[in-house]
């Protein structure tokens, strides 16, 4: 199947403080050459990590850069690796041009326009690549810029998936790759604030501990901080179709995520 787009593969904003806010899944945009062949409930995207943008509102006031992917997961995976390794090895996870959604329906209408390898490399040069070349640009101009940086990759998900864990997910999910990267003192500082906020759950490399994203940019020994924030979709919005965002739920958690991203930005900006 050939694969072409016209829309570019991100939006960034760039910042004047070295804080990156990463959105690889909040994309919905499915081409033509993808969208013609997909089932009607996968063309409502619903794994995608909706409102982030919103939700992220305040990024840009504390001076952050904000790359925005445009395309949905089900085009090509931003937070999966270039050939497809499974991070979680042994869990079931979705791939890097997934063919089911996260409750393991087809996500193709017809088994025989699943997405062949030539296609996988073409939406890979489309999309996977520019986005991650912007990435790693933004963190190495940041990092010339101030010294240090910080890699902030937001993330949210339906709180109940029984493909990927039981019962009712965390609602704060803090990664960074069981502390490779980021300082622990700065990981502990953001469970502690997630911990204060009454009437959610927090925890730290628990069940999500970061991506690709998370894992290949964040090397504190060589002034990059990473982390993950994997929310449940429940702490601010509807997880049913059409997937709306709730002001009041919302407006509960934003000053904890605001909090955590100052944190973040004086963690770097103090060394």
């Amino acid at each position: 199947m050939a694969f072409s787009t016209d829309t570019p593969a991100f939006t960034l904003h760039r910042g004047t403080r070295p804080l990156l806010v990463s959105m690889p899944h909040v994309g919905t945009h499915l081409p033509a050459s993808v969208s013609d062949r997909l089932t009607a409930e996968a063309r409502t995207v619903p794994d995608t990590d909706w409102h982030l943008e919103r939700l992220y509102d305040f990024a840009r006031e504390l001076g952050a850069s904000i790359l925005v992917a445009t395309h949905s997961r089900y085009v090509v995976d931003l937070n999966r690796p270039p050939d497809n390794a499974n991070l979680y090895p042994g869990q079931d996870t979705t791939g890097l041009c997934p063919v089911d959604t996260f409750d393991k329906t087809p996500i193709y209408a017809d088994g025989s326009s699943l997405p062949a390898d030539d296609e996988i490399a073409a939406r890979r040069d489309a999309i996977w690549h520019p986005y991650h070349g912007a990435l790693a640009a933004e963190l190495a101009r940041l990092r010339a810029e101030h010294g240090t940086v910080a890699l902030w990759d937001a993330h949210s998900i339906r709180s109940v998936l029984p493909r990927f864990f039981e019962g009712k997910l965390t609602d704060f999910n803090l990664g960074t790759a069981n502390g490779a990267s980021c300082d622990a003192a700065l990981a502990n500082q953001l469970l502690d604030i997630a911990g204060a906020l009454p009437g959610y759950t927090s925890v730290l490399n628990g069940r999500f501990k970061g991506g690709y994203i998370t894992r290949q940019y964040g090397v504190p020994a060589q002034g990059v901080q990473a982390v993950q924030l994997e929310l449940t979709q429940s702490a601010y919005m509807s997880e049913t179709y059409p997937f709306a965002y709730d002001e009041a739920l919302a407006t509960r958690i934003q000053p904890t995520l605001k909090t955590m991203l100052e944190t973040v930005l004086g963690y770097v900006e103090a060394r």
